[in-house]
């Protein structure tokens, strides 16, 4: 949720409920609803927020979106001036085929709400799309600022640092993370937002050229791999068996 004095912006929202009691907790008006994919868990509370507050609902053209009242493509500006936010859209296919992300400022600080494309340490699984695709989508995020924020819509950190690890244990930036990140879930905290120089630093699904990696991806596979793509494709297959 995005908030700025008593006005709020909720992305995602998979369930209703828990939007409305935090609105009324804190005492914020609902300005707008940005949706990153159809999936249910990031659009299944849309309409019951909708209802309570008919605000606009943004969300991805190429998908169908509850309530949507501004169908959002490549390139596209999103201004949110009630919460300070100034966003621009960048498709990026591979978990859904419409999958879309806002990357841009809130205030002051670099942001991107990824949705199930990039997560902390890992990345979403492919439903709907190609590794080509996801690989290409995750470039695009990965060549956003260094100190941009990355909101994704899922706590799963810790389970993809476990595998990160297994892909490349020498990476003492990998060690030094799990440990912080241990520590902030040991005492109730969030690991998220994590920031992205920290995903190029030690998720394996945005380091798809670094020896180690390949080398990992290849030993899995059983054989030499011709390129980034299909390195990524085989981190994604490991990953989805991997427990």
């Amino acid at each position: 949720m995005l908030r700025h004095g008593s006005r709020a912006v909720v992305v995602d929202p998979g369930d209703a409920a828990p939007v409305l009691a935090h609105l009324d907790a804190e005492r914020l008006a609902l300005d707008a609803v940005l949706v990153t994919h159809h999936h249910a868990d990031h659009a299944g509370g849309v309409a019951a927020l909708v209802d309570r507050f008919p605000v606009p609902v943004l969300g991805p053209s190429g998908e169908t979106i509850p309530c949507r009242t501004r169908a959002l493509g490549d390139g596209e500006s999103v201004r949110l001036p009630a919460v300070a936010a100034s966003l621009s859209v960048l498709t990026v296919p591979g978990h859904t085929r419409g999958h879309i992300a806002y990357a841009g400022t809130v205030g002051d600080e670099s942001v991107v709400f990824c949705g199930d494309t990039l997560f902390a340490g890992g990345c979403g699984r492919l439903f709907e799309g190609t590794p080509a695709q996801m690989h290409a989508s995750l470039a695009r995020l990965a060549a956003l600022p260094g100190d941009t924020l990355v909101h994704c819509a899922h706590e799963y950190t810790l389970a993809n640092l476990r595998f990160a690890l297994a892909v490349e244990p020498g990476n003492p930036a990998l060690h030094a993370r799990i440990a912080r990140d241990r520590a902030r879930r040991d005492r109730g905290e969030p690991t998220l937002p994590s920031r992205l120089d920290e995903e190029l630093a030690t998720n394996p699904f945005l380091r798809a050229g670094v020896p180690e990696v390949r080398d990992a991806a290849a030993r899995r596979a059983g054989r030499a791999l011709r390129d980034d793509v299909e390195v990524f494709a085989e981190l994604r297959a490991w990953k989805d068996v991997f427990s």
